[in-house]
């Protein structure tokens, strides 16, 4: 008789992000999160904690004025998580060591420590490989190596300090990696067994689109240069030199560079929860076509174009729960914290933001009545509603 499946416990959750340059201290934020009925925060190094930016001592700081505030607005700090300014470095795998020692120093140390304080985990995203990485699969297959090596360092010294779940955060180009379902289970499997401590990532729904799949002989002969993907700088200098009868040239280069192409699977990001949601701690939600990560609101007009549902969410995520366990992988999450990752611009009017804040709250607390349900539970409420 086959084991009964262990549900996960499901926490409506909040990114502060959507506060920066606004309302940044822990006590502002916490209280405009509270009143929006959610009581579970990810914080957002964007928002005044990032430790290159604020200093040691007030980065120390911020844990006591976080602890108050938690206190002061009955709200508690689930995940702290890494912003716009590490997204826009090469980071971990700068082909510079001193680099990559500094951001591991003075970024990542500080951070997970923090979360150890807090006792909350954290997700990030701080690296990229540069262009020419991408031109070979053996220069490529080396980076992925360097940034394993990265992790596993990070996530050892992150159980020492009692930093919760860590997880990396998946991404969409083939400069971004993980941006594949098979890629991103391999890191997991590889950084969980070598560092001797589960390691896991972060799903975001509007992390999906279709532009670098590999294109048939039919979208190239139909499609002007230089509008199609064709992977490496050979490939599109064959295609402008060349033209339509650069094809079997372009085509055999595609088939050295497996790296640069994405497949139908790794588009969607249903396919992704329902094969890998077991091993995201973190999933962040925004509204989206399918083709874009603008992390818009959840309103009655996004949601009549948007692909984004509480219902096909859940189920998706029970449906990598129903799986057979995959031996070597991470344990599966007890806890998953649905995180809306909502933007607002500088130039935005904050207040048309703030009504688009409320009612997303409202659509996703709809369906997550209480924080702490278990999955099954929920996805059988849903679909009673449908």
């Amino acid at each position: 008789m086959a084991d009964a499946v262990s549900y996960p416990r499901i926490y409506l959750t909040w990114d502060n992000v959507a506060f920066y340059k606004r309302w940044c201290t822990p006590d502002e934020w916490a209280e405009k999160i509270a009143d929006l009925n959610i009581r579970y925060v990810e914080a957002s190094a964007d928002n005044e904690h990032d430790p290159l930016f604020m200093g040691q001592d007030y980065f120390h700081a911020w844990i006591g004025q976080v602890r108050d505030a938690e206190r002061r607005h009955d709200i508690r700090v689930a995940n702290l998580y890494s912003g716009h300014g590490t997204y826009s470095t090469l980071g971990m795998t700068h082909p510079d060591a001193r680099v990559r020692e500094n951001m591991m120093n003075n970024w990542f140390y500080p951070m997970v420590e923090a979360a150890g304080e807090l006792g909350c985990g954290m997700g990030f995203f701080a690296h990229a490989f540069p262009h020419r990485v991408l031109q070979s699969q053996a220069t490529y297959s080396e980076y992925v190596d360097l940034l394993v090596e990265q992790l596993v360092q990070l996530n050892r010294h992150a159980g020492e300090v009692g930093c919760r779940e860590l997880g990396l955060e998946q991404m969409y180009t083939p400069h971004q990696y993980p941006w594949r379902i098979n890629d991103t289970r391999e890191l997991l499997r590889r950084v969980t067994q070598e560092s001797g401590r589960n390691f896991y990532f972060t799903e975001d729904v509007g992390h999906h689109q279709r532009k670098f799949q590999r294109p048939s002989e039919g979208q190239y002969l139909t499609t002007p240069y230089p509008d199609l993907w064709l992977g490496s700088d050979k490939a599109f200098a064959l295609a402008r030199e060349r033209g339509i009868s650069a094809w079997p040239s372009i085509e055999e280069d595609m088939d050295k560079n497996p790296q640069l192409f994405a497949s139908a699977k790794d588009c969607d990001c249903y396919q992704w929860l329902s094969e890998l949601g077991c091993y995201s701690p973190i999933i962040h939600l925004q509204q989206t076509d399918g083709q874009t990560s603008a992390h818009i609101s959840f309103t009655e007009k996004t949601n009549a174009w948007g692909i984004i549902n509480p219902l096909k969410v859940l189920s998706a995520l029970k449906a990598s729960y129903d799986r057979p366990i995959d031996p070597g992988m991470p344990d599966r999450c007890t806890d998953i914290y649905l995180t809306l990752e909502l933007y607002s611009g500088t130039a935005s009017i904050i207040e048309q933001d703030w009504v688009g804040f409320e009612e997303s709250a409202r659509y996703w607390r709809n369906a997550i009545p209480e924080d702490g349900l278990p999955l099954d539970e929920l996805v059988a409420r849903l679909s009673a509603k449908a």
